[in-house]
């Protein structure tokens, strides 16, 4: 398996507290891969790291086959790398027409051909050029991520971020933006890095999981060895029952 991404020994502290704990993982090339755990397990704290938007403070990061250090990331990472986040009203600009914020990272990294990028962006999401001289707040939760997704493919990554990227819209749009997100990989041959606390999504998404606990990796599995309960953390056993639980309530 060639990696895309590939972290070794990776350790984040707070305040001298442990957020990340020595964790290695390897994504390959073309993969979708989830991170699971309860809240608290590092999860997300993960996904900041490889981003840059957490340093670390020990461990190796390669993206690509390129090395990186706790926290510099340069604008070649930024084309091959981006990051969808959990909430769509807070990672777009509210004084910032839609038009605006996906001009903006094409002007930053000298990107042509810019109206025909924007169109095709708009499209991709499933959203018409009429909504390019919107405002956030005049979108709904769904829209909005769905602006944030075309903001993070108009650059053209080759890797795909995802933090609970539909824990915070109703249930109905969940599945489209996830459908969405799935014929996007597919298109583009992405590789996909996912974390959600829901682990139907990630047996739904991905092809591999691992799972999480107090800022460690407790064991890597493919996602059908979920479905099949073929896992051997008595931890992992814990979150799938309370998983289950949760949704038939």
């Amino acid at each position: 398996m060639t990696s895309a991404i590939s972290i070794r020994d990776m350790l984040v502290s707070y305040e001298g507290f442990p957020a990340l704990d020595g964790v290695s993982l390897d994504v390959g090339v073309g993969e979708s891969f989830g991170i699971v755990g309860e809240s608290g397990s590092g999860k997300s704290t993960l996904l900041r790291a490889v981003s840059g938007l957490t340093s670390f403070s020990q461990g190796t990061l390669t993206v690509n086959g390129r090395s990186y250090s706790g926290r510099r990331r340069d604008k070649e990472f930024y084309q091959t790398v981006q990051m969808v986040f959990q909430d769509p009203y807070g990672s777009l600009h509210p004084r910032q027409t839609v038009d605006r914020l996906l001009l903006e990272p094409l002007v930053i990294h000298g990107f042509d051909n810019i109206e025909a990028r924007i169109t095709r962006a708009l499209d991709e999401v499933g959203l018409g050029s009429g909504f390019r001289f919107r405002y956030s707040h005049q979108l709904s939760g769904g829209q909005r991520q769905r602006i944030a997704i075309a903001r993070a493919l108009i650059l053209e990554p080759k890797i795909l971020l995802l933090d609970e990227p539909t824990s915070a819209l109703d249930a109905s749009i969940q599945a489209e933006i996830l459908n969405l997100l799935e014929q996007a990989r597919r298109d583009r041959n992405l590789t996909f890095v996912m974390v959600s606390h829901d682990l139907g999504v990630i047996s739904h998404m991905c092809e591999r999981l691992a799972v999480m606990k107090t800022g460690k990796v407790v064991e890597t599995m493919p996602a059908e060895a979920l479905e099949k309960r073929e896992f051997s953390a008595d931890y992992t056993r814990q979150l799938l029952v309370a998983s289950e639980g949760f949704r038939r309530g």
